[in-house]
């Protein structure tokens, strides 16, 4: 039993170990002269589009992106489990094809709602 908690704590001192490296690194690299440090303003400038913001820079986005991104990741998962289940759909049988009705069933639920909604509906 102690030697699995020895493999827990190897793992979990070395990530720690890495973590603390990864933060090292810059400041080592820049002090040795690997990685210059030249200040200059314009390096230091808000970059946008190569050009400066004109008014101003907080911009609320439509909340609408956001419904539309969801959306997209909820139909992209619908085939990253649809393509496993195509593959092993004869082994599956009457089951699996039960199992993805319902998951389709749930999909076109909450599409339907999202429609029902507007969502769906750019305005």
């Amino acid at each position: 039993m102690l030697g699995n908690f020895g493999y827990i704590g190897i793992f979990l001192i070395s990530a720690l170990g890495f973590a603390i490296f990864m933060v090292l690194i810059p400041p080592i690299l820049r002090r040795s002269g690997i990685v210059p440090k030249k200040p200059n303003p314009t390096k230091s400038s808000t970059y946008e589009c190569g050009m400066e913001t004109v008014g101003k820079s907080w911009v609320q986005f439509n909340f609408r992106y956001y419904f539309f991104a969801l959306l997209f990741v909820i139909f992209d998962i619908q085939v990253v489990f649809l393509y496993p289940w195509a593959v092993a759909f004869k082994q599956l049988k009457l089951f699996g094809l039960l199992e993805m009705l319902a998951f389709f069933l749930i999909l076109v639920v909450g599409f339907i709602y999202a429609w029902r909604k507007g969502v769906l509906e750019w305005k």
